[in-house]
């Protein structure tokens, strides 16, 4: 049993990225797959798809590689944790690598990156960061 799915799919990312493959695939949740909708959003995954795996809900990530072959995503951190949740407020929103990465943060809004939480000044749970 798995205690952080948000987690593993990030781990699964990193290591397929990591390993060169096109795709990985991971058990689907709607909060994973909101995740993954706003890596797409960012452009760090080429496409998520929602598919059946061994007759369980998943999704299919499409990794996105530059011209030269490099994987896109440089290091990917789980910010809040389920032993350790980090909150902030509508001003404290993060920049990541001064502003060259992208949080994803889960709001009353719903899971959106943290240029749209500037943008519409709510706060919310720092899922994790990619750069």
């Amino acid at each position: 049993m798995l205690t952080d799915p948000i987690g593993d799919m990030l781990a699964r990312i990193r290591n397929a990225g990591q390993a060169g493959h096109p795709d990985t695939s991971c058990p689907a949740s709607k909060q994973k797959l909101a995740v993954a909708n706003v890596l797409k959003e960012k452009g760090y995954l080429e496409d998520v798809r929602e598919e059946e795996i061994d007759g369980h809900p998943g999704m299919r990530l499409v990794l996105r590689y530059g011209d030269e072959g490099q994987f896109l995503i440089d290091g990917l951190r789980r910010v809040s944790k389920p032993s350790r949740r980090v909150y902030v407020g509508a001003k404290e929103v993060p920049k990541v690598r001064n502003g060259l990465g992208t949080a994803v943060l889960s709001t009353n809004l719903g899971v959106i990156s943290d240029d749209e939480a500037r943008s519409r000044s709510v706060g919310g749970e720092v899922v994790c960061e990619v750069w």
